[in-house]
């Protein structure tokens, strides 16, 4: 989509999750995280305990975004959705496989000067091809590097919500399927911990983040974000999860902003648009550099309090330059590969509507 159809909310709260996240990895690997936690105990805590909740953010606008790119005003997926599978496929692995690449090379060099459990075992071609084919959560093989169950269960999401529109094959049974889907999972999946390698337990909030999408669109009106709302409130008052409150809110957020007229002037700061538009590569160079600080930290360790606070600033500003490099060397040239596909939407606005972000 046009940079004039971007909604600078959806950088800036890509921007702040991604940092949140770092710094969550930041707080839980490494003989550095043990200094964190002497020096500032309860902020490592929080971070540790509630940082990874940032990812429901993601999981969120993924929804948004793919609703907006596969059925822009509710329509059903007219053509076979395998084409648009493949292409977030490619969008995705290239600089995933890049990244986990550096990992592991990383991960040999801090093993001589480290003894630490975050450093990944020595990478198997099981291993590698699990990872390529981002079947390494469902296979339970040793993730490479922190966090890549995100990237597996992103493309799963995506795929899922695609099928679910084409099947549906009237903007009716497409709606209702998906919406149906994701309330299953508020009410039941979500709840069940051992199937957190699979789409079905995030698809509560990702399907939040599509209604909240479809419900903004000109035909929707703001009854149909409140029965989303409704839907997922009521799934707390069943089983009250943090993280379905931030998925909740992060929807209702967007959908309100995107009602409200205010999507391409809010929030309107470069700071959180840059953050937004590297926070892929951040997350995904970001444990490498934390490798070869840990590295460093233990050689030159220290525990004051203000020694701590500056190594964090050194470890948060090299993973925003590290990430910036990698953006603009590997995931912006491998963004530009494409698959020849093509394809219809009914009710929707073009034929070829952006891929999600």
């Amino acid at each position: 989509m046009a940079n004039a159809a971007r909604m600078p909310l959806i950088d800036a709260l890509k921007g702040v999750a991604s940092q949140i996240i770092l710094l969550h990895h930041l707080a839980l690997y490494g003989p550095l995280s043990l200094a964190v936690a002497a020096a500032f105990p309860d902020l490592a805590e929080w971070l540790v305990d509630y940082g990874r909740m940032a990812v429901q953010v993601f999981l969120v606008i993924g929804g948004f975004l793919a609703a907006r790119s596969l059925s822009p005003t509710g329509g059903a997926l007219a053509d076979n959705p395998l084409p648009l599978i493949g292409r977030r496929y490619l969008r995705l692995v290239p600089p995933f496989v890049a990244a986990i690449s550096l990992a592991v090379a990383t991960s040999v060099l801090a093993d001589l000067w480290l003894d630490d459990p975050a450093i990944p075992e020595l990478a198997t071609p099981g291993q590698w091809l699990a990872h390529a084919l981002l079947l390494h959560g469902v296979l339970g093989s040793d993730s490479l590097s922190a966090g890549v169950w995100y990237v597996a269960i992103d493309f799963q999401l995506f795929a899922l919500l695609a099928l679910l529109l084409w099947l549906g094959r009237t903007a009716t049974l497409a709606w209702l399927a998906a919406f149906g889907l994701a309330t299953v999972s508020l009410f039941w999946f979500n709840r069940d911990s051992s199937l957190d390698n699979w789409a079905i337990y995030f698809f509560g909030a990702y399907g939040l983040g599509a209604a909240a999408w479809w419900a903004s669109t000109r035909r929707g009106t703001l009854g149909w974000l409140l029965l989303a709302a409704a839907v997922a409130a009521t799934a707390l008052l069943v089983d009250f999860r943090p993280r379905i409150a931030i998925a909740l809110a992060t929807a209702m957020l967007l959908g309100f902003v995107r009602l409200s007229g205010w999507r391409e002037q809010w929030p309107g700061s470069r700071i959180t648009d840059f953050l937004g538009r590297i926070s892929y590569s951040v997350f995904l160079i970001h444990f490498p550099v934390l490798l070869l600080i840990n590295a460093l930290f233990a050689a030159h360790p220290a525990d004051d309090p203000a020694a701590v606070a500056w190594w964090m600033l050194f470890t948060w500003v090299s993973c925003l330059y590290a990430g910036l490099v990698f953006h603009r060397w590997i995931e912006v040239p491998a963004g530009k590969w494409r698959l020849p596909a093509s394809r219809r939407v009914r009710g929707g606005r073009g034929s070829n509507p952006a891929l999600p972000d």
